[in-house]
């Protein structure tokens, strides 16, 4: 039996496809990202005799090839959160990913992770879903909540998933920020609950201006790419996405129905329902 490879980012996402691959009985050998994993997961691998864990920076993708083919490893799952902006930071590419980066017209997501996936491939090594263990926790359609959004929150709604839709074609974002039918922010390279935060801040500067036309209330919408590659970059919402919603004023989510995973499944659904903010999943067109 051939091992599974588990690319792991920030976050929580890393440990549930681990304790789901387990589950069903994989063994897994980890390539943990030394700028965003938790070393959290050595401790999974001292307690479990059928997890192995190297790790290795960002700019290391020989040192991954090597490990993996090593290890027998010809299958592997991305999870967890890299920070896009770390590709302009001080780490130092190895040689094959600096000859990657330089081949690259654009250096969207989809166009590194998409190469990166590539040069696995010719390697003998097959990037899966990253929702491959863990499809119980794809968003369902249909409101999750016991409140469902008002009138003014589905036209929020509505305008949000055309602007956002628009935007995911050049690759900037996956989320923008609704009130009164315009949009107070888009996501860039900062991640869901930063522009959720900065939204969050954009309305409390409007309240001490005089004739302002906006409500405090806020709705966030978040959507799947066109054709959303499910092997990376998959949308994913946790509590403290909705403990950011709280504390920035926002009421309403909205979300792609199978295409957004819910990192601490009901868990998310039962702290939307203390704060009476409305979670809804629609299928994506």
């Amino acid at each position: 039996m051939t091992k599974l490879g588990l690319i792991a980012g920030n976050g929580t996402f890393p440990f549930l496809v681990l304790d789901a691959a387990r589950a069903q009985g994989e063994q897994v050998v980890v390539a943990a990202i030394k700028e965003e994993a938790s070393e959290e997961i050595d401790k999974r691998a001292e307690a479990d005799k059928d997890v192995r864990v190297h790790w290795m920076s960002l700019g290391e993708l020989s040192k991954l090839i090597e490990t993996f083919q090593r290890e027998g490893v010809t299958r592997a799952i991305m999870a967890g959160q890299v920070k896009h902006k770390q590709i302009f930071s001080s780490i130092r590419p190895d040689w094959r990913l600096a000859k990657l980066l330089f081949s690259l017209r654009t250096r969207n997501t989809d166009a590194l992770i998409g190469a990166v996936a590539k040069v696995l491939a010719d390697e003998g090594i097959t990037l899966l879903s990253s929702t491959s263990y863990l499809e119980p926790l794809l968003a369902k359609s249909g409101v999750l909540t016991k409140r469902a959004p008002n009138e003014s929150e589905m036209a929020n709604i509505r305008y949000g998933r055309d602007v956002a839709r628009h935007l995911t074609q050049y690759d900037i974002g996956q989320t923008v920020v609704i009130a009164e039918s315009a949009c107070v922010a888009v996501e860039a390279m900062e991640g869901t609950d930063a522009i959720i935060r900065r939204a969050g801040e954009i309305m409390k500067s409007l309240e001490g201006e005089s004739g302002s036309v906006f409500s405090r209330a806020l709705t966030v919408v978040k959507v799947a790419k066109a054709n959303q590659d499910m092997r990376f970059d998959v949308p994913v919402i946790g509590v403290r996405t909705i403990e950011t919603m709280c504390e920035a004023g926002a009421t309403c989510l909205a979300l792609d129905a199978g295409g957004c995973l819910l990192l601490d499944g009901a868990a998310i659904v039962a702290a939307a329902d203390v704060a009476g903010i409305a979670i809804v999943a629609d299928p994506a067109p």
